[in-house]
């Protein structure tokens, strides 16, 4: 989400030198939620459902091994007193190996997962501040500040779904 946080420092910063050089004229202002904006866009809803398709296989696969991991669990409780040393060692060895496996795959899975929503929220973050620019071009607001970094506005002011309206017409989801 660093995208975010540098398009609002941005807007804010555009929107301090607006304020500074608009001191006798009237400015106008909106307000946009970017976060929602983006997370909102009907893009941002398509690529998740993608992303949850394409890594289901993989977090099934972990979920397996944690229903191994139980089940030999439950065979070393269930077998106290009745099991050998000798298979007491090998199901602690086949659940060692079998933690480490899912360790492993949980931070694969977890490392992707957030390398590819992180490049995907980047791009739409980009997008997204080219149609901010637009929809403050087309109302004639002299700066658009996020809400994340406002304390108060009257609601009359926010312009997010106009935003988000905008940004699905310019990228809709493909």
């Amino acid at each position: 989400m660093s995208s975010f946080s540098a398009l609002r420092t941005g807007l804010l910063c555009i929107g301090m030198f607006a304020l500074a050089g608009a001191a006798t004229a009237q400015t106008k202002i909106g307000i946009v939620n970017l976060q929602k904006a983006v997370l909102e866009s009907d893009e941002i809803k398509k690529a998740n459902t993608e992303m949850e398709a394409k890594y289901k296989p993989r977090q099934q696969a972990a979920q397996k091994i944690e229903q191994e991991l139980q089940g030999i669990q439950q065979q070393l409780q269930n077998g106290q007193g009745k099991l050998t040393q000798g298979a007491i060692e090998d199901l602690q060895a086949t659940g060692q190996r079998r933690q480490r496996e899912l360790q492993h795959l949980s931070d694969d899975l977890q490392t992707d997962v957030t390398a590819e929503r992180n490049d995907i929220l980047q791009k739409a973050a980009a997008k997204m501040q080219d149609v901010v620019k637009k929809v403050a071009e087309e109302k004639g607001l002299d700066m658009i500040v996020d809400t994340q970094t406002t304390i108060y506005f009257k609601p009359a002011m926010e312009v997010t779904a106009d935003v988000l309206a905008a940004y699905n017409k310019a990228h809709p989801a493909k």
